[in-house]
């Protein structure tokens, strides 16, 4: 399995078992204090979907909504997802999602009635890297769907720009950052926009953007055949 930390500390590393049960895994990870996100989470927030998925989608960390009910893409950007993946030809079901940090970042309001979102550090997204590369190791799907720039800095490293290369269907393992001495049958990444950017789009662009969405998805729809 590639990709460690990259950094003196220790991490989810040694929370991670030496498996490819999904199931084992997503148990481990309720226990992980990896990084320093897990005091204030409600739970961590594993993948969910099946070990045979052909499509893993890779998101950012978990919103209010996910740490609340424990599941990933159940929230608004998650919603926005289920239609994009559906208007362009890929069955919800057979997709395994995940995010690059699996604990919710975010501050409270003075009331404290809200929690706002706040971006994972680089530091919250190496210490959670363990996960993700179990998570690779474990599903090997054919195509790996980078969503956002979180996403894309676990994965493709600090250089890949999603504005850049966006909808481009790229060769796996990466030739720089974290995974690109990964051994997984994985053939192909692409990165797209996180389903959150749509939502935050103002009306008169917010079309457009669920429209760019549904074009990057189509290209691994694709693939898929």
């Amino acid at each position: 399995m590639a990709a460690r930390t990259g950094s003196g500390e220790p991490g989810a590393e040694r929370f991670v078992p030496a498996t490819g049960d999904l199931a084992v895994l997503a148990d481990a990870a309720r226990v992980c204090e990896g990084c320093e996100l897990y005091r204030d989470a409600s739970q961590t927030v594993f993948g969910a979907g099946p070990r045979a998925a052909r499509v893993m989608l890779v998101g950012e960390q978990p919103g209010d909504q996910e740490d609340r009910a424990g599941e990933p893409f159940v929230g608004p950007a998650g919603r926005v997802l289920d239609r994009a993946l559906s208007d362009a030809g890929i069955v919800r079901d057979d997709a395994y999602v995940t995010n690059a940090v699996k604990h919710f970042r975010f501050k409270s309001t003075a009331s404290g009635k809200r929690r706002i979102h706040q971006k994972p550090s680089a530091a919250n997204v190496s210490a959670c890297r363990p996960w993700l590369a179990a998570e690779l190791q474990a599903v090997q799907p054919q195509v790996l769907v980078v969503m956002g720039a979180t996403a894309a800095q676990s994965l493709l490293g600090n250089a890949f720009r999603v504005t850049r290369q966006r909808g481009e269907l790229l060769d796996w393992p990466p030739a720089e950052g974290p995974f690109a001495n990964d051994v997984t049958d994985i053939a192909h990444a692409i990165a797209t926009v996180h389903p959150s950017s749509v939502l935050r789009a103002d009306e008169e662009s917010r079309r457009a953007a669920y429209d760019a969405l549904v074009a990057d998805l189509r290209v691994v729809a694709r693939v898929l055949g």
